[in-house]
Formats: C-alpha cells, structure tokens, sequence
C-alpha cells in the first residue's frame, strides 16, 4: 500500500512539473489585452559604467490599437548615430498572434510577415550588402520577440510569479526559430520617479536569443502596468532605460 501511495505520488508530481512547464503563447494565453491602451513614452537609455550613467539614446514607444490589431512602434535615436533605429510590430488585440514585424536601422533590415502558420520575410546585411530571404513553416504556437517584453506586463504577475513564453526571433547571423524566454522571479518593489515613489512589480525575464545570459529587469507599475524601467545586464555590463515622458 504505501509503495502504490508513492508510485502514485510519483506520477501526480511528474505530471504536475509536466504541465507547469506549458508555455504561453497566442493560443495558451493568460494576458489581460484590456490593459494594452493607447500610450506613448520616452525613455533614456544609459549605460552603466562603474558608478556613472552615461546617456547613450532616447527610446520612443507608440502603442495604438483597434478591434482587431495592435499596432506599436518603437524609435531608439542613439547619441552616436545620424539615424535611428525603427521597429514595427503588428499582432492581432485578441491573442497577440503576430502578423507583421519589422526593423531598420543603420546596419541591417528585418522585415517578417506572419501568415498562419508560415513565415516569409527577409535580412540584408547593410554592411555586405546581401540579402537572405526567410521562407518557413511552423506549426506551433508563438509570439514575435519584439512584443513579448509587451506581453510581460499583461501577465497576472504576483510575488513569485514565473512562467516560459513562446517566441519567434529572426537572426540568420545567430539563431532563427521558436524560443523560449522565461520569467524567472517576480516581486513587489518601489521605485522613485520624478521624486515620487511608485510601487511597481519587478520581473526578471531571460531568453534564448543571448542564450540566457542576459537578463533583462522589467519595473511595472502595479496600477496602471506601464514599464517604468528596463535594467539589462549581460557579461558584467549593465544598462538602464528610465521613462522620463508619457
């Protein structure tokens, strides 16, 4: 008897660490689209350098949306370049399936379009001037990697929470496909801004595009969950983005 108790312990904590590990994605989703509204902000981007934070750009984010589609665009104008850096996503209000993505800057251009369960787009290399053309079926389920830092904060984040997340990224010099980024801690926190403390959820997220030796610190407000704050560090250096207009 007690040996069946245990067997049937075993198999009740093997499928419950089975299911645990279901990641979101559009048709596996537990995000709340009613928080994504209108809004526009500006964030500066520093990099950290021993004590100091050193302004390197201003990042601009646009969100609009409709019945049926999410429209954000992000501008990143960075202090050493002439142009800037814009990115296009478009996915669907209802389950943040993607259908468009794109982004352009001074070295290279992206440009994805999601159709189903096919994916075509391409990548040209500025530098070399060579195009690859991106033709693929999958037949999963995923987020385009540009939204997903969106999605983080539509979640039901509470202390502890944590999760994986389905995502789509594009890169013919690393990696292209389906990969996960995982949220590996959530916690309440309070953070000052325009000297006003603001109480906010503070999530740490990695993923597989630096292979999860990046980790990327999102700080949300708790009312009205517009990130706030965005902490990136990888290989000992660290960045910071501030929101500082909305």
């Amino acid at each position: 008897m007690k040996n069946s108790l245990l067997a049937i312990f075993l198999i009740f904590t093997t499928l419950s660490s089975f299911y645990g590990q279901e990641k979101i994605s559009p048709i596996n989703n537990s995000a709340n689209s009613n928080l994504l509204r209108f809004e526009t902000s500006k964030m500066q981007w520093f990099m950290i350098r021993d004590s100091l934070k050193i302004p390197i750009g201003i990042v601009e984010t646009a969100i609009k949306r409709n019945k049926d589609l999410v429209y954000i665009i992000t501008s990143v104008d960075m202090n050493q370049t002439a142009s800037k850096w814009i990115d296009s996503t478009i996915v669907k209000s209802k389950n943040f399936e993607p259908i468009y993505h794109s982004s352009f800057n001074q070295q290279r251009d992206i440009v994805l379009n999601f159709n189903d369960q096919k994916i075509t787009g391409y990548y040209l290399d500025k530098r070399t001037d060579i195009k690859t053309k991106l033709s693929k079926i999958i037949d999963t389920s995923f987020f385009d990697s540009n939204f997903y830092p969106q999605l983080i904060r539509l979640l039901p984040l509470q202390k502890d929470y944590s999760a994986k997340i389905s995502i789509f990224d594009y890169n013919p010099e690393s990696k292209t496909g389906v990969m996960t980024a995982t949220i590996t801690n959530t916690e309440k926190s309070i953070i000052n801004l325009k000297g006003k403390n603001i109480d906010v959820w503070k999530v740490d997220v990695t993923d597989d595009i630096s292979g999860n030796e990046a980790i990327s610190t999102y700080f949300i407000d708790v009312l009205n969950r517009k990130i706030l704050k965005q902490e990136i560090t990888s290989n000992g250096r660290k960045m910071v983005m501030e929101i500082f207009e909305e």
